[in-house]
Formats: C-alpha cells, sequence, structure tokens
C-alpha cells in the first residue's frame, strides 16, 4: 500500500517495469520528461481535503462501504490525466477519481492488497482516528500471516 509520493512512484514503477514505458517519469523532478507520467495536479492539495468518488465493485469502495468519500492532502502532483487509460488496459485499475475525473486511488487485480492513494490516510492520526485503508491493510496482513504461518 502506498500514498502521497508512494503513489506517485508506484505508477512510475508500474508504468516502467509492467507498460515497458522506460521514459516514465515525475515531472517535479524531472520538467522536461519525455514521459510526464506524474504531473502539477490542475489544483494544489497542500493541506487540503478533498471528495472522492469510488468505482463500484473496487476493492477501496468495499473498504469504505461507500461510494463517496472525502479526504486529506498534502501534494501538488498526480497522474497525468492523458495517461490514465494505460493503466486500466494493464490490471492496473483507477479506482478513485476527484469530482473533475482526476486519478486519486488506484488498485492491482489479483493482489491481495496492492493499492495506493494519492490522499494521506495516516494524517488521520492527528484526530485520534483509525483510518479505514490502515485497519484494512492490517487484516490483511493478518490474514496472509495466518494461511502462510508467518509469524510478525
Amino acid at each position: 500500500m502506498s500514498w502521497g509520493g508512494g503513489f506517485q512512484h508506484a505508477l512510475i514503477e508500474y508504468a516502467r517495469n509492467v507498460l515497458n514505458l522506460a521514459e516514465a517519469d515525475h515531472a517535479e523532478t524531472n520538467p522536461e520528461a519525455a514521459l510526464p507520467l506524474i504531473a502539477p495536479l490542475a489544483c494544489s492539495l497542500v493541506e487540503s481535503s478533498d471528495d472522492i468518488i469510488l468505482q463500484p465493485g473496487s476493492r477501496i469502495a468495499a473498504i469504505y462501504g461507500k461510494s463517496e468519500i472525502s479526504e486529506k492532502y498534502h501534494c501538488s502532483f498526480g497522474l497525468n490525466p492523458r495517461y490514465t487509460p494505460l493503466f486500466d488496459e494493464s490490471g492496473l485499475r483507477i479506482t478513485g477519481f476527484d469530482k473533475s475525473g482526476e486519478a486519486r486511488v488506484f488498485d492491482l487485480a489479483g493482489h491481495p492488497f496492492y493499492m495506493g492513494t494519492l490522499f494521506q490516510p495516516e494524517r488521520s492520526a492527528f484526530n485520534d482516528v483509525a483510518h479505514p485503508l490502515i485497519m484494512a491493510y492490517m487484516q490483511a496482513v493478518l490474514a496472509h500471516t495466518q494461511v502462510s504461518g508467518h509469524v510478525i
């Protein structure tokens, strides 16, 4: 599971290593990138909250038990909307969007818990709240250890 900068870099690595897009890069660290997969957001989300529409039937919608959520951010870069279709065709689906259609959540079909969010679930700790994604991740880890016999 990754969020914020992890969301961005997980998409870059997936694009490079699975989609064979070797030039996929981050516009913040490489403004001259030939393939700016991660680009400035239409509107900065530094220290702000925003609504996210979750895809029906997605893992994240099941975790939240609803189709729309509001989350906290601290970022100014996200998936360049021009490249969203590349992911959907590959098994890594964009499963959460803001109201203007920009990607906010992804998950990888067939993986026990490979997902990323542009928002930052850990920010819920500032309000002493156990975030649903962090709780779901912990449950997935416990389920995996019971099946695999590994001890945490």
